[in-house]
């Protein structure tokens, strides 16, 4: 196998067990996911099939043609044994219903699923509850404690799964649900998204009143005008890339098994629409693998990968342990399965085609349908072969899997395959990669440097790359080629949406990308975005707006609320420190941390103001030390200069770690926040809002790697880590 250093540090960290090699782990898979075979072999058959398979299925991998989602790769041939990427929960509006589904999540995190829960069917806040005489606290405060209880499994030291929240827009509670982030720490671990049907857009574009409803009795509740609910949407996902949209009239009318009801929920990032307690079964195409010298696809050897893909997808649905009775149930009555994509960007730029060009759009659409056509054909052999999906209505057109396509995110998987994520674009053309001992490299996009690495210039191309991260504007590339090789925030976001929805014809489930925005994009332009996507029949949109989440934000204005960005300024002026007197007196705050527990001292001058502060970290050395004498040193500085301690607090509370301490009021997100938390506590400060988001995009948690947005996700192209699991 040819792995590239980033692959091979990815698989070792989080897939290979018990000292296994690589193709170790493939033959695992290969040798669990082709035992399969043997259910559907007569008694009397003698022929070599799961060895055959076994073969195929080794070698799809091996080549990094096909992979399979995560859990596959982690679990199969494994005591553990579950497959699947994510799951949908059903949730019923009584207390037995809501915490079942907290253990039924709980249980689904802790083996490395990902969960789709729909709070719509819950009262709205302030509701009579008829056998307690007592009044609901309503969805957002039951979403607190599935939060709480991922806090939990994270803590416990397993790959935790990502859950998604999902609210009907003509829920009473919808503008609590949507700026739920805005003042809470209390619903980190959810990405939120808004279901959103047709009459809502166009009583949006009618400028007319939405009805909300109480869904326990389905009364109006009260009428409020539409746009208001779709201007707050827009405003938070601005400032903080939540909430997405889901449309799921659009979902319904492509919904393959209608007969089986409306589907209302998703998985954790959105691109496969579920029943209650179906599952999520992916694997991912590379496509950069199916470039011939002529530079076209080779349409014959992609529909044999598929082939194989599929029966694959459909025999790790057969040998899958599933968590619990009903997921397996409802998994085996429609055999779901989503076959995708990945390398679509690497495709193109060998294909000299522009991402957002004409010539991309169409190819999109010719390879999907070529994969929809072949990924059908072999459904249907396979039904002939075993059987069709249970709950199957149409008996003339058999076919074994209710549906057959999906484009999911693919962030560790492509890293292993070593070519780009799903159906996006290059987010950069260089990365900053961190290895053992402090020591890190610059990886060039390879196919930026098999292109130019000839070129006479290459030495300032290369510089040029790694310190824009673009070939935007490199005098020593032409035009042409500054084009093919354009990154996510240097298209438009119409044609992030155009691609997406072209995708979206020829795939049964829907897709999981993210529409990069720069950050100069408004709320408008996000408005808009919501408006090209549901008039090109997207099934959801998530949008990121670079740098949103490290923004500081602020309302002005009077009647129309204005959003607008404040950065720090630097007055032209020199701030001296006050000189330390021989004696002062302060008071000592002990605060348990992750690193220990940390001794916060803080010292007052003669008018009883804030002079200094020291800290101690138990019998910590090293790094947690230094950095914390560090903090204190700076904060000192602060203080001496005048600066209000209010200001101090508000720079540092909430900054996260990859290990916080604790749960709920009294969580420690990291030794910064308790300094923050100390200096609040002992001054008697108001309490800072927490304008960080844990695992946002900025440094990973694991490696302290760049983040980058794709497919609905936050990922380390360095170690692998994801905030979707």
């Amino acid at each position: 196998m040819n792995l590239s250093h980033t692959a091979l540090e990815v698989l070792n960290r989080r897939y290979l067990k018990d000292g296994e090699t690589p193709e170790d782990m493939f033959l695992r898979v290969a040798n669990a996911v082709a035992e399969a075979e043997i259910y559907y072999m007569s008694d009397n058959c003698q022929d070599n099939r799961v060895e055959l398979y076994r073969e195929d299925f080794y070698r799809i991998m091996t080549d990094s043609d096909f992979l399979p989602n995560s859990p596959t790769l982690m679990n199969a041939g494994r005591e553990l044994g579950q497959l699947s990427a994510c799951f949908s929960l059903q949730m019923d509006d009584n207390t037995i219903s809501i915490f079942d589904t907290v253990k039924y999540a709980a249980l689904i995190h802790k083996s490395g699923g990902g969960t789709g829960i729909s709070f719509s069917k819950l009262r709205p806040k302030n509701d009579t509850v008829q056998t307690t005489r007592g009044v609901s606290s309503g969805p957002v405060s039951f979403m607190t404690i599935f939060n709480t209880a991922t806090e939990v499994i994270k803590q416990g030291g397993v790959r935790r799964g990502a859950s998604i929240g999902l609210l009907s827009v003509d829920h009473p509670d919808i503008l609590e649900f949507i700026s739920c982030k805005q003042h809470s720490n209390n619903h980190n671990n959810f990405n939120l998204s808004v279901s959103v049907t047709d009459n809502f857009m166009n009583a949006v574009i009618n400028n007319t009143n939405w009805d909300l409803i109480n869904p326990k009795n389905m009364k109006i509740v009260k009428s409020i005008p539409a746009q208001e609910i779709f201007n707050i949407i827009a405003h938070q996902a601005w400032r903080h890339g939540d909430p997405g949209i889901i449309f799921f009239d659009e979902i319904n009318r492509c919904n393959l098994t209608p007969h089986l009801g409306k589907l209302e929920c998703v998985n954790p990032c959105a691109e496969q629409p579920l029943y209650s307690w179906e599952s999520c079964n992916l694997g991912s195409i590379n496509l950069s693998h199916f470039i011939t010298k002529r530079l076209c696809f080779d349409g014959d050897r992609l529909a044999k990968v598929v082939r194989i893909a599929v029966r694959f997808l459909d025999n790790v649905i057969t040998i899958n342990k599933f968590p619990l009775k009903q997921i397996e149930e409802a998994t085996l009555q429609t055999r779901k399965i989503g076959l995708g994509v990945m390398g679509w960007a690497d495709a193109l730029a060998m294909m000299n085609m522009p991402y957002d060009s004409q010539m991309a759009f169409d190819l999109a659409r010719d390879v999907m349908g070529h994969i929809q056509y072949e990924a059908k054909k072999a459904s249907r052999e396979l039904a002939i072969e075993r059987g069709t999906y249970p709950a199957i209505t149409i008996q003339n057109h058999p076919i074994r899997n209710a549906t057959v396509t999906t484009i999911a995110p693919t962030g560790s998987l492509s890293i292993i395959a070593g070519c780009s994520s799903g159906i996006e674009p290059y987010f950069a053309l260089a990365y900053k990669r961190n290895i053992l001992d402090g020591d890190s490299f610059y990886e060039i996009n390879p196919i930026v440097e098999q292109k130019f690495s000839h070129h006479e210039k290459w030495d300032e191309i290369r510089k040029y790359v790694i310190d824009n991260g673009t070939l935007k504007g490199c005098k020593y590339i032409s035009g042409t080629d500054q084009k093919i090789f354009k990154t996510a925030h240097e298209i438009h976001y119409n044609d992030h949406i155009r691609m997406q929805a072209t995708f979206q014809e020829n795939v049964d489930n829907a897709i999981s990308k993210t529409i990069n925005m720069p950050h100069d994009a408004t709320v408008e332009d996000i408005k808009e975005a919501y408006l090209s996507a549901w008039r090109m029949k997207c099934k959801g949109i998530t949008i990121y707006r670079d740098r949103s989440r490290d923004a500081q934000v602020l309302e002005v204005g009077h009647g129309d609320k204005k959003m607008v960005d404040i950065s720090p300024t630097i007055e032209h002026a020199t701030l001296t420190p006050q000189k330390r007197p021989n004696k002062l007196t302060g008071q000592t705050c002990k605060i348990e941390t992750s690193c220990g527990t940390m001794y916060i001292t803080i010292n007052f001058d003669e008018e009883t103001k804030p002079f200094e502060v020291f800290t101690m970290i138990g019998k910590a050395g090293g790094c947690a030390s230094s950095q914390s004498e560090a903090l204190g040193r700076l904060i000192s500085l602060c203080l001496r200069a005048g600066i209000a301690p209010q200001h101090v607090v508000k720079q540092i509370r909430g900054i996260t770690c990859h290990l916080p301490y604790g749960l709920g009021p009294k969580k420690v997100s990291s030794c910064p926040d308790a300094v923050a938390q100390a200096l609040e506590n002992i001054l008697n400060l108001d309490k800072v809002e927490n304008k960080t988001r844990p695992n946002g995009r900025g440094a990973c948690p694991d490696c302290g790697s760049p983040l980058e947005s794709g497919g609905g996700c936050a990922t380390c192209t360095s170690c692998g880590y994801s905030d979707c699991g």
